[in-house]
């Protein structure tokens, strides 16, 4: 073999297509998911039969699906019939009541919302909702800064079905009574992948993204085994395109352990999730724990104080709580003679 036998020529590329990298990425097959699929599509179902639908709260930790799985059902409504309109919003920077009405608006195709109030815009979506029917999905719903748009669709809309997507599912703890009452959705569950489910899911995205050949069979299982680990796949996708761009950085035609290894130096600071799914508020209480691992909780909201932060001590609580189910912290209980006591501890990933 001569020297220069696996060294990458000018305009040559390890990756066949990069996109089926990212997060959005949408696979024509999405494995491991047929039962949350047959739940979410089963609260859809009485629209078809032009009755009014059921709605959902969809729960589960961060990278595992929940949105795929949404958004897969959503095309497959699409592509079967035009009398049940599709919304999809992510409130993560569509947070307001009225960015939301105007989004749905956008998506409806009405465009001429210029100068119209929330109620106006929410008039223009029953008028257009109302003649069909509608399943409408709000993603990171917990990022919304309030909920008057939920009390609105619920109240006006005659046949739909809303789907609530979060990492939290004591967030519907925090939602006002009168809209919970109206809402009654069903929870469904995502639980997490397994280490099998976890390989195969990144060899499909492998197979999408990359040249045939180019991965080194061990750099490829060195990646499946921290994403299993990680318990998130977005881990997975994360070290799958490093580790590929510093193969080409060093214009090798495979991707090899050490590459791998590279990718990973560059985590010890990098959280997929903290940089996704935390608010400001919840990073800097994160932040807070990092520098205070191991305290008990009450001295953990003095400390939290100190820094500036300005919650009650009940809304840190449920911050904390967040944060656990979220995977990011754990949280130990313990029982002395002071009584019982909760002890805060950042969760420390072996990457």
């Amino acid at each position: 073999m001569g020297l220069f036998d696996d060294v990458l020529g000018h305009g040559e590329s390890l990756f066949r297509n990069e996109e089926a990298l990212g997060y959005e990425f949408l696979p024509k097959i999405l494995p491991f998911r047929e039962r949350e699929q047959r739940e979410i599509a089963a609260c859809i179902n009485p629209l078809f039969q032009s009755r009014n639908g059921r709605n959902a709260l969809v729960h589960g930790v961060p990278g595992i699906g929940k949105t795929a799985a949404v958004r897969h059902v959503l095309r497959e409504i699409e592509e079967k019939t035009d009398d049940i309109l599709v919304v999809y919003i992510n409130c993560w920077q569509t947070n307001t009541s009225y960015k939301v009405l105007l989004e749905a608006c956008d998506q409806l195709n009405f465009k001429f919302t210029q100068n119209k109030s929330s109620t106006e815009l929410m008039k223009v979506i029953a008028a257009i909702v109302n003649k069909k029917a509608a399943v409408l999905v709000f993603d990171e719903i917990d990022k919304a800064e309030e909920f008057d748009f939920l009390y609105a669709l619920l109240e006006d809309l005659f046949k739909k079905s809303i789907l609530l997507i979060t990492n939290y599912k004591s967030w519907l703890l925090e939602l006002d009574e009168r809209i919970k009452s109206r809402l009654t959705p069903e929870l469904i569950e995502f639980r997490e992948y397994n280490e099998k489910e976890t390989r195969e899911i990144l060899k499909q995205r492998l197979d999408y993204a990359f040249v045939p050949g180019v991965w080194d069979p061990a750099a490829f299982e060195q990646v499946a085994q921290r994403a299993a680990a990680a318990k998130d796949i977005r881990t997975g996708l994360y070290l799958l395109k490093q580790a590929a761009l510093r193969a080409e950085d060093a214009a090798s035609k495979r991707v090899t352990t050490d590459h791998v290894r590279k990718a990973l130096s560059t985590m010890d600071e990098f959280t997929v999730k903290s940089s996704a799914d935390l608010s400001d508020e919840e990073k800097f209480i994160y932040e807070v724990i990092k520098k205070n691992s191991g305290k008990r909780i009450g001295d953990l909201y003095n400390a939290y104080k100190k820094e500036g932060g300005q919650a009650s001590y009940k809304t840190f609580q449920r911050k904390i709580a967040a944060l656990d189910e979220g995977k990011f912290i754990t949280l130990e209980r313990k029982t002395g003679d002071g009584g019982n006591t909760t002890i805060v501890n950042r969760k420390i990933t072996d990457y």
